[in-house]
């Protein structure tokens, strides 16, 4: 069902955005014709032109042209005899005239529907006609040799069948489609996944853990026990230390707000802001920061 649902939002979105296969699925659809009395379905193809066949399709007598007038068999002329009932589809063989002739003729013959056989090959093909058509009014549809030669026999006399139109869910084209785009699509997700991981774990190795960063050592300021050599100002938020500011001392021996380096060393970087040396590879001073305790 979910399978179904999601063709069927698939074939809407493909033939809303994507107006050459709007065109072509136009063109290029399978239906079937159904004997009423055996139930015996047929393949067949409705034409490029003339109306489309309705949902609950279309339901008449299917008659071979031959049966009403012998010569005329491939329907390249209007009948001149009344077909044998009403509600009428016209059987008729291809060559000889184009298709749209041969629906013109049987429309103005009396026709509901034509049928078109192929006597020579198998294989389905779509019924093109050029120039105007807006005069057809009635749907036309082709079947292959085997089809023709089964429903000619059996059409001798009027048989009962149902124009069917397929459910464009089977249609092969749609399953091309959706492989053709979803293949792209899941590897591309596959792919942004991937690189978001790859970016995560970069970023975890730019930054410095918590608990390294809070093992450094830390001093209270204070002006009067400055040093000449010692900086009086954050070189983070440039702000001047006041007394009692707490600053956090970092192996290389630079000083900053606690703070201001915490996010720094935890957000961005885990490396001093000045020298850029990495407070987690060990020195000589300091081989292992989680030995050093944190000064009053």
């Amino acid at each position: 069902m979910l399978v179904r649902l999601f063709k069927r939002f698939l074939l809407l979105l493909l033939l809303a955005h994507c107006p050459f296969i709007a065109r072509w699925s136009n063109f290029v659809v399978d239906a079937t014709i159904v004997v009423v009395a055996t139930n015996v379905t047929y393949q067949d193809r409705i034409a490029a032109f003339g109306p489309r066949l309705t949902d609950e399709g279309l339901l008449g007598y299917l008659v071979s042209v031959e049966m009403i007038e012998a010569n005329n068999q491939k329907g390249c002329s209007k009948l001149k005899r009344k077909a044998p009932t009403e509600q009428w589809i016209a059987l008729v063989e291809r060559g000889q005239c184009t298709f749209i002739e041969k629906v013109r003729n049987m429309q103005a013959s009396g026709a509901i529907a034509v049928v078109v056989g192929d006597n020579e090959k198998n294989g389905l093909i779509t019924m093109y006609a050029t120039g105007d058509t807006s005069d057809v009014n009635i749907p036309s549809v082709f079947i292959a040799q085997t089809e023709y030669k089964d429903l000619r026999s059996s059409s001798l006399k009027p048989v009962e069948v149902h124009l069917v139109k397929d459910n464009l869910l089977q249609w092969p084209l749609l399953d091309v489609i959706i492989v053709v785009i979803l293949s792209p699509t899941v590897m591309m997700i596959f792919i942004y996944v991937l690189w978001r991981i790859r970016q995560r774990q970069r970023r975890k190795q730019d930054i410095a853990p918590q608990q390294v960063v809070g093992n450094l050592a830390t001093k209270i300021f204070f002006e009067s026990k400055r040093q000449e050599n010692e900086p009086q100002e954050c070189a983070i938020c440039l702000e001047d230390y006041a007394d009692g500011d707490e600053l956090r001392i970092l192996p290389c021996k630079h000083e900053f707000h606690i703070t201001c380096i915490d996010s720094w060393l935890t957000t961005r970087k885990k490396f001093c802001p000045i020298c850029k040396r990495d407070i987690c590879s060990p020195t000589e001073e300091t081989p292992l920061l989680s030995n050093h305790e944190p000064t009053p």
